[in-house]
């Protein structure tokens, strides 16, 4: 069953009731990180273990997410400034729980390479909530994979 999300904006990163980060270090320059998450949608199921199917559409403002075990995702695209700064919001999806989630992508060069930060930025029931600070070391290991991946993907470019 698909559900509509609470249409919020890129602010929400900041004043989310769960707000989960990561960060980690690529050898890769932010340009080409930048380019691997806004321009090269598809590319993210090459690298990003969980995602099965990524496309971008109507012009790159909305994008379909599918990952493993089903889960789909519709989303916006709420701020996509080059070699800084990647964020969507998600519309719709098919996951129990959550009510309003924003994912943001902060790039900040680092010596010869790249600072890759990412928000997990979310609201639901306090069911939803406790769940996703429970599942907080697994997505922490899902997101250093996954930028492992991409450093290697951009490397042998």
């Amino acid at each position: 069953m698909t559900r509509q999300l609470r249409p919020v904006g890129v602010e929400f990163v900041e004043t989310a009731p769960v707000r989960l980060v990561f960060a980690r270090e690529v050898s890769a320059a932010p340009d080409a990180v930048f380019h691997a998450l806004a321009e090269d949608v598809p590319g993210w199921a090459d690298w990003f273990g969980a995602v099965t199917l990524a496309r971008s559409f109507d012009e790159g403002a909305r994008r379909e997410i599918r990952l493993r075990g089903g889960t789909r995702f519709l989303e916006t695209v709420l701020l996509a400034k080059e070699a800084e700064v990647y964020a969507y919001r998600v519309d719709e999806t098919n996951a129990p729980g959550p009510r309003a989630l924003v994912e943001e992508w902060r790039l900040t060069a680092a010596g010869s390479g790249t600072r890759v930060r990412w928000t997990f930025a979310a609201d639901g029931p306090a069911a939803f909530r406790l769940g996703l600070t429970l599942a907080r070391a697994g997505l922490g290991r899902a997101f250093r994979d996954a930028v492992a991946s991409l450093e290697g993907r951009l490397a042998a470019r």
